[in-house]
């Protein structure tokens, strides 16, 4: 699509600097944001964190040994939402075409705009002036670049590139730099001599299907040359909220897991109840110890944001699929929601089978 101009927007530690603004005395210290249990996660570190290789998903108890003077603080993901809806409000209030992909990232169609790097700018400016938080921005002819682009000078970045100079620039990273080619990918590529992403870009497409299957073949082609088609998303047909939470030992006994189902529930409707918000489909997700995800779901007749009503089918819907292992994580869901003007006929993926977390290499 020639005269595309797409920038992504990519708020910079966004968690860390949301307690920031609580926690001035926070600056310039090595924080990390991860919560207290034995299988707890990093969820964002400040950049003074970072440099002792602390990251997204590095395991907690690591983090303590990489960093032992890092400042623990526990996640606020109510917190994180209400900055983040705060954050998209002032995206829309300036540029017609948004896409949100998460809490602190979303890409922008600039493509109408007759100064979209000004206009762009002015986004920059605007989201630090009404939340007090930073972003990097990148900009280029389609998604790919412009995602790339944003992580090119964090924090507070600005890149423009072209396509042409993505793959310059771009020649000597891993293939691991585009989202979509995770480790497996990487190893295969690594075993049979591609080692960047310049490498990658020269091997014949053909040569890449006979490795990888037609589909899986052909998208390595196209995105390690940076080419890239999607279009932007602005619309979600499936609306739903949820809660879950790993547990510190994988639990077996069934009045403990009803309890912390019930406990979720009732946080999740007292999140719907103040956004004035409700939902006719209830569903939980229950992974066990082997690490397998199952979920069961049940519309109702009418919408609802009712704790007691939700805990009640949620907690159906575990005692009718009886966990055979010992459960890793539980969660609920309330789906459908400000649709409650349809009506139910009857229960909703009763017969769902085991899911496993799509995989994308082959």
């Amino acid at each position: 699509m020639p005269g595309r101009c797409i920038a992504h927007v990519d708020m910079d530690a966004f968690y860390f600097s949301c307690e920031l603004q609580r926690r001035p005395e926070l600056q310039g210290k090595p924080v990390v944001i991860a919560g207290s249990g034995p299988r707890a996660v990093v969820t964002t570190a400040s950049y003074e964190a970072r440099r002792f290789g602390v990251f997204s998903a590095t395991p907690a108890a690591r983090a303590r040994r990489l960093c032992p003077d890092a400042i623990f603080v526990a996640p606020d993901h109510n917190h994180y939402r209400d900055r983040s809806r705060e954050v998209m409000g002032v995206l829309r209030e300036h540029v017609e075409v948004v896409e949100v992909v998460g809490l602190d990232e979303a890409y922008l169609d600039l493509s109408a705009l007759d100064v979209p790097k000004a206009a762009a700018r002015r986004v920059k400016r605007a989201v630090k002036e009404a939340t007090g938080l930073g972003c990097s921005i990148g900009i280029g002819p389609n998604k790919l670049v412009a995602k790339v682009a944003s992580d090119a000078d964090k924090p507070d970045g600005f890149v423009v590139l072209t396509r042409h100079e993505a793959c310059t620039r771009f020649a000597k990273e891993s293939p691991a730099l585009i989202p979509g080619i995770g480790p497996k990918t990487v190893e295969r590529l690594r075993a049979g001599g591609v080692k960047t992403l310049g490498m990658l870009a020269r091997i014949p497409e053909d040569q890449l299907v006979a490795a990888f299957g037609s589909d899986r073949g052909a998208w390595l082609t196209r995105v390690a040359r940076f080419h890239d088609e999607r279009k932007l998303q602005t619309v979600r047909v499936a609306k739903s909220e949820s809660r879950e939470t790993t547990f510190d030992r994988d639990l077996s006994d069934p009045a403990e897991l009803e309890a912390a189902l019930s406990a979720l529930a009732r946080d999740l409707c007292e999140r719907l109840e103040r956004q004035g918000r409700s939902g006719r489909t209830i569903g939980i997700k229950i992974r066990l110890d082997d690490f397998s995800t199952h979920t069961r779901a049940r519309s109702l007749e009418q919408a609802t944001n009712d704790g007691d009503t939700v805990a009640t089918v949620a907690l159906e819907l575990l005692r009718a699929f009886e966990p055979s292992r010992p459960v890793r994580l539980l969660g609920v869901r309330v789906a459908g929601l400000d649709e409650g003007e349809h009506h139910a006929t009857g229960d909703e993926g009763v017969a769902s089978a085991t899911r496993h977390q799509l995989e994308l290499e082959p």
